[in-house]
């Protein structure tokens, strides 16, 4: 299978970058192939909003950036996971502009899921989903938002499954080493 880690931290976020490595080492003992993206090393521009990677040049933004490059591995990803730190519910600002910039890879047109109306798929394939978050303290709320997030998202990916997880600094590396098998477990990886 092969596995995008899509890493919303910002820089020296040490329980990030220990959940990537646990993630990575998981997926590489069950030999997937594993492409990790940290974001904040990236040139990732926000979304203009202008649709032209709808009209004008078909599945491709207009923007001259690094996006091209994270929409050819997520188009050819089994699975996408996302690491982030939960910011009032959602993700961080570096993952939310590269989630934004994905919207070429969808499809201008419409579909019912659910009685919902949402984009059509513009390739075959249909990822996984998978998103990880974290919080510096309990705050039900903002694992709410997250969950309805991830949930909206892996609609969009036109998954069914939406797994994710909340972890909250201070939990030992067996309490998350435990979320995040549950996890995977429940996205089937």
């Amino acid at each position: 299978m092969r596995v995008l880690i899509l890493d919303g931290s910002e820089s020296g976020d040490s329980l990030i970058n220990s959940i990537s490595e646990l993630v990575v080492k998981k997926l590489k003992l069950q030999n997937h192939d594993v492409k990790t993206i940290t974001l904040r090393d990236h040139n990732i521009k926000p979304c203009l909003g202008c649709f032209k990677c709808w009209v004008k040049t078909p599945g491709r933004c207009i923007i001259d950036d690094d996006i091209d490059e994270l929409s050819r591995i997520s188009v050819n990803s089994d699975l996408i996971i996302v690491i982030t730190p939960v910011v009032f519910g959602g993700y961080s600002f570096q993952l939310k502009k590269g989630m934004d910039r994905m919207i070429p890879n969808i499809l201008p047109f419409f579909t019912k899921i659910k009685g919902e109306i949402h984009h059509k798929k513009r390739y075959e394939i249909s990822q996984k989903f998978i998103g990880i978050g974290t919080l510096p303290e309990n705050d039900p709320e903002s694992e709410k938002i997250f969950y309805d997030l991830l949930k909206r998202n892996a609609i969009n990916f036109h998954n069914e499954k939406h797994p994710g997880t909340v972890i909250i600094e201070g939990e030992s590396s067996l309490a998350i080493e435990e979320k995040i098998t549950s996890v995977f477990e429940q996205s089937g990886v």
